[in-house]
């Protein structure tokens, strides 16, 4: 696996959240007590921006239809819904990431 630098620690205080762009994805990288989690940052139902969601703890609510998944492991916590129809949501990718120096990298096969 090739790690791959993205950021560097200090852009991103604890509990915030940015995008980076790897390989043509958008990934989304969350700081929960300066440990750096990677996920998808493209929700697996309808595409929508899981940054411009609400973070909170470890979970991210898509803005789309509130699915919501943990940061640290990309797996969906609760399912959104549509009016009253629950959706059935997969998880989204997450990506190892590790710390050398002040570089965020992000791991990639």
């Amino acid at each position: 696996m090739d790690y791959i630098k993205v950021a560097q620690t200090n852009e991103l205080k604890n509990g915030e959240k940015k995008t980076v762009t790897l390989d043509g994805k958008v990934l989304l990288i969350t700081n929960i007590q300066d440990t750096y989690y990677a996920i998808d940052n493209k929700c697996p139902h309808m595409g929508g921006s899981l940054f411009e969601g609400n973070f909170n703890g470890n979970n991210i609510t898509c803005p789309k239809h509130g699915s919501v998944f943990d940061v640290r492991t990309g797996k969906i916590v609760e399912n959104g819904k549509i009016a009253f129809i629950k959706l059935k949501v997969n998880d989204t990718k997450a990506y190892p990431t590790k710390i050398e120096g002040n570089d965020i990298l992000i791991g990639i096969e």
